[in-house]
């Protein structure tokens, strides 16, 4: 069994390098893979799976060829693209996951996050969080016309660019405690998560546990690689081959 996990590629027309590098990936990376992992943040933005673009029309094509060629595609939504629903699922044909899933790996516990839901400290996107998952304010959204919903999201992205600049990074990464109450609550053995732009994989202070932290898609494309006795967190150089 070949596992693979990814998140945080923002997939963006205004960056066409990372869409293409998801592309080698599928290709090569990941090639003969039996399940792909997508957890969260897919797309840069999401406002809702009405809307349709070239753009978008090659990324499910990828995902498409992916699932067909007999890969397995689970997707978890991130704090980009948490409007992601079950008309995108049906047409590249992955399995929608809530948040915390779990996986066994050999006799361990594996759970599986997005991650934003541990940045316990930063009260003020936890409070936002908490308003945009709710089903009214999604539903109010998503009633909205396309145009007035890009322009919202635009907006929200800008407001989230500038106030994550002045945020320490102790407020932007995951709060401690509540990774160690995860781990006592769920009593699992690794947890995989992104969010944090941050990869590495911690030891907990139990010795035994890890937490394994997956990176964005920038210069570098992270990848988590997990077969029946050993995973490892890579990555590969992506070339901006659109560069002028």
């Amino acid at each position: 069994m070949k596992r693979f996990f990814i998140s945080d590629l923002h997939l963006d027309e205004q960056r066409p390098e990372i869409s293409q590098a998801l592309g080698t990936f599928l290709d090569t990376h990941a090639k003969n893979m039996d399940e792909l992992y997508i957890l969260g943040d897919f797309f840069e933005v999401w406002v809702g799976d009405d809307y349709q673009s070239p753009f978008i029309s090659n990324i499910k094509a990828m995902l498409k060829q992916a699932s067909s060629q007999g890969t397995k595609l689970f997707f978890m939504h991130g704090n980009r693209d948490f409007l992601m629903g079950t008309n995108f699922a049906k047409e590249v044909g992955w399995t929608l996951l809530s948040e915390p899933a779990s996986i066994k790996w050999q006799d361990k516990t594996v759970l599986l996050m997005h991650g934003d839901s541990l940045c316990t400290a930063d009260i003020d996107y936890m409070a936002f969080r908490k308003q945009v998952r709710s089903t009214l304010w999604q539903s109010d959204f998503l009633s909205k016309p396309l145009a007035e919903r890009l322009a919202i999201a635009q907006q929200l992205r800008q407001q989230s660019k500038e106030a994550y600049t002045n945020k320490p990074d102790a407020i932007t990464d995951v709060t401690p405690a509540a990774v160690e109450q995860l781990f006592h609550q769920h009593t699992c053995e690794i947890l995989i998560h992104g969010h944090t732009h941050r990869p590495k994989i911690h030891t907990m202070d139990t010795g035994e546990q890890k937490r394994i932290v997956l990176g964005d898609w920038d210069k570098f494309g992270w990848f988590l690689k997990m077969d029946d006795e050993h995973y490892q967190l890579s990555k590969f150089e992506i070339k901006d081959t659109f560069a002028k």
